[in-house]
């Protein structure tokens, strides 16, 4: 393989199955001499700059820094660099855009997470972000 992968990208919502492919990314991160970035996305619109923060808003805030503090965790125990990064909308749409944005080298996502549709061998979001994203995808099951 003639890229080196250096940034990996990381979807995270709690679940199982997001630990999962967190888990598979710190390996491949130790292997690679790569860092982690852990991204939550809180799936309302954006809130204004101006505006207070609703009480469910502070509930998904609340919710992603748990996990990151988590995710944080486990990649320092293995010696892994991690970043986190929270934003808000529709969470396949902002994967994608964000691992284009920030040129992450891979994404590892868990084949399901938190959402409710369930698809036959997929979640929707690992779907989606897997046809969608001109970045490589390795879903973790």
């Amino acid at each position: 393989m003639g890229t080196q992968i250096k940034k990996i990208l990381v979807p995270l919502d709690g679940s199982s199955n997001s630990f999962r492919g967190l888990d598979f990314a710190i390996h491949m991160a130790r292997e690679c001499h790569a860092t982690i970035t852990g991204l939550y996305v809180a799936g309302i619109a954006k809130p204004r700059t101006n505006d207070p923060i609703t009480p469910l808003e502070k509930i998904l805030l609340d919710n992603a820094q748990k996990i990151m503090k988590k995710a944080k965790l486990k990649s320092a125990q293995k010696g892994i660099l991690f970043f986190d990064r929270v934003t808000y909308g529709d969470d396949g749409k902002r994967i994608v855009e964000t691992a284009e944005k920030h040129n992450f080298d891979l994404i590892v996502i868990g084949s399901r997470g938190m959402g409710a549709a369930k698809e036959i061998f997929l979640g929707s979001t690992s779907n989606y972000v897997l046809h969608k994203s001109k970045k490589p995808v390795l879903i973790i099951k």
